[in-house]
């Protein structure tokens, strides 16, 4: 669906020249929800930009549909943007416009009959839940209101791509939810395409299929978004995992677990899916003569399955608590002992 090759952009600034994006690849396939996460500086505003040409490249190619977009003359890329809806973060609504013809703007500038805009426009107001809101101004609609008169102006002209440009980040927390929850319903009713960039991993969590991790304008790691909870590699990825699954200072929180539990071994336990639902802990108790203490836990839910994290210490004969960890490792869920403070 989506081929990015080598694709570079480089500012040059008064003393220095900026590598915002630097030599990225990825693929994006047909009909996923894909986020792309970094903090700020990463590169990912300029990122999503350049796949629409609002940024040009400064090398590198994007394909869409196998059509290169990089090769594309001003008139040429005015066609192809009508298959590439976007979301901003402001929503950059026509505030002297109602809903009703901030929707129908695209649809004007693209030549299309009066009734078929009203057509059009009217079915977009019902799917994106603003019934009887046509009328109203930007001014008199609250922020989720106004996101989605954003959404429903991008989905105009029927694009098989939908960006999304830090999408919630305006919102809060209950509101940022019903636009994603509305996302995936876009998702699964139109088959669309979708690229999302935030700096925010519940946002990845909630409905992304994949996700790639921005840092200094490269993709640092990628996979699906269990996956990447299960098995963050690098420290930034481990960073936005912790955002979700509640441990923001994780290396901190382990080192003082050690320092007041010397007298066990501490080890953190992953449930994947179906594990979730196990009974580990009351199978060990019966299985060995060992104390086990949850010191931390936690389940979320990702679009693949659930993912979970415990903390415990296991007490006990040095040889009996070794015999249990290998216990652990026959069954589906992973275990990590923490080193030794």
């Amino acid at each position: 669906m989506i081929s990015i090759k080598d694709l570079t952009k480089v500012f040059q600034t008064k003393d220095q020249e900026v590598r915002a994006v630097d030599e990225l690849n990825l693929s994006i396939d047909k009909g996923e929800i894909f986020g792309v996460i970094g903090y700020s500086g990463a590169g990912k505003s300029t990122f999503i930009r350049l796949l629409n040409r609002l940024e040009e490249p400064t090398s590198g190619e994007i394909e869409l549909n196998n059509e290169n977009l990089t090769g594309l003359k001003k008139n040429e890329l005015r066609l192809a943007r009508q298959e590439i809806g976007m979301i901003f973060q402001h929503f950059n609504l026509l505030w002297s416009r109602t809903v009703f013809d901030n929707i129908a703007f695209p649809l004007e500038i693209a030549g299309v009959s009066r009734k078929k805009r009203e057509e059009r426009v009217n079915e977009l107001i019902e799917l994106v839940g603003l019934s009887g809101r046509g009328g109203s101004y930007p001014s008199q609609l609250s922020g989720g209101q106004k996101q989605r008169v954003g959404i429903a102006r991008a989905l105009a002209n029927n694009p098989k791509v939908l960006l999304c440009d830090e999408a919630t980040s305006a919102l809060d927390p209950e509101t940022t939810d019903s636009i994603l929850d509305l996302l995936v319903g876009i998702n699964e009713k139109l088959g669309l395409t979708i690229v999302l960039i935030t700096h925010e991993m519940h946002v990845i969590r909630k409905i992304c299929h994949r996700v790639a991790v921005m840092e200094q304008g490269k993709v640092v790691e990628s996979g699906d978004v269990l996956d990447v909870f299960l098995h963050p590699k690098e420290k930034v990825t481990k960073r936005f995992v912790d955002q979700v699954m509640g441990d923001p200072d994780r290396e901190d929180s382990l080192n003082l677990i050690q320092e007041n539990y010397r007298s066990g071994e501490v080890i953190q336990l992953h449930f994947v899916g179906e594990n979730t639902n196990q009974a580990l802990i009351s199978d060990l108790s019966r299985k060995f003569e060992v104390d086990v203490n949850i010191l931390h836990g936690k389940i979320t839910q990702t679009q693949k399955g659930a993912y979970g994290t415990m903390l415990v210490q296991l007490v006990g004969d040095e040889e009996v608590v070794n015999q249990s960890i290998e216990y652990i490792r026959t069954t589906s869920v992973e275990v990590e002992v923490s080193p030794n403070a």
